[in-house]
């Protein structure tokens, strides 16, 4: 009807927004940070703390989703604050942020439960990218809980076992000698199997400190097994899913490390663990 008003817009709703936590014993640092995510919508900084001691009372107190940590301050420093913090909340997740980007101090972090590391001065849009990461972790660790009222105890009916033939399988493709062409053929034997045999096929890099697979798929994915291998106990297939790079050949990467001194954390237990958990997904 002439003259009516406009129906008035319906509300958005609300988006979930990523909890960070500044751990730094530096004021100008504390600051500059706030301000770099001050006009990111889906984040909120909902506290900064001066040390180690300090971040870890309110990691408990806050529950964050992700801690930016510095690993050089009085008293606790980041290593043991990150130590702490993992086993009271252990889906909190850290990145750490250094001005050394020594391969130990990149191990040690990592060893510490850190998911990140960030070297000092590292621009806006590196930060953000890491929180976006790091949080995805949180979330797919958070999807595994029995949600509250869902049923614990048996409720249905025995399926049958399943055939051990169901299981993928695995086939190696090793050299002594490096620059031999075994990722060429690697990649090219998993494409064909997939082409051939129309079978669900998955290359992962094994080279963890030297690993060109990504580089032969032109693919770049923010997660790798290296964010797998602390989770080997836990892993669910969701979990792998999410680190899983999809190629537009059809098959599927799990791809190596991004840098050569993160190999240690895929220990022989773990990647046991991931090829055995990839074998019920192809």
């Amino acid at each position: 009807m002439s003259g009516s008003p406009p129906p008035s817009p319906i509300p958005a709703a609300t988006e979930k927004k990523i909890k960070v936590l500044i751990v730094d014993d530096i004021p100008e640092t504390r600051e500059n940070l706030r301000k770099l995510l001050f006009f990111e919508s889906d984040i909120e900084v909902i506290g900064a703390a001066t040390d180690g001691h300090e971040g870890v009372q309110m990691a408990k107190e806050l529950a964050p989703d992700v801690v930016l940590m510095d690993i050089n301050m009085p008293g606790m420093d980041g290593i043991a604050a990150s130590e702490m913090i993992t086993r009271s909340s252990p889906y909190t997740q850290i990145i750490i942020m250094s001005v050394q980007s020594e391969s130990d101090y990149l191990r040690r972090s990592m060893l510490a439960g850190a998911r990140e590391f960030l070297t000092k001065p590292f621009s806006g849009a590196e930060l953000v990218n890491s929180i976006h990461k790091v949080y995805q972790l949180v979330e797919n660790q958070r999807d595994r809980l029995p949600q509250p009222g869902a049923p614990t105890g048996f409720t249905g009916t025995l399926a049958p076992p399943e055939s051990e033939e169901t299981t993928g399988k695995i086939v190696s493709i090793f050299s002594p000698k490096g620059g031999v062409g075994c990722s060429t053929l690697a990649v090219n034997l998993a494409i064909a199997v997939h082409k051939i045999a129309s079978a669900k096929v998955a290359v992962v890099d094994g080279s963890l400190q030297f690993g060109d697979i990504s580089v032969l798929l032109n693919e770049r994915s923010p997660a790798t097994i290296a964010d797998l291998a602390p989770h080997a106990e836990e892993l669910d297939l969701e979990l792998i899913n999410s680190v899983l790079v999809s190629h537009n050949s059809g098959i599927k990467a799990l791809l190596a490390p991004p840098k050569p001194e993160m190999a240690d954390l895929v220990t022989p237990t773990a990647m046991t663990e991931i090829l055995e958990r990839l074998r019920q997904l192809f």
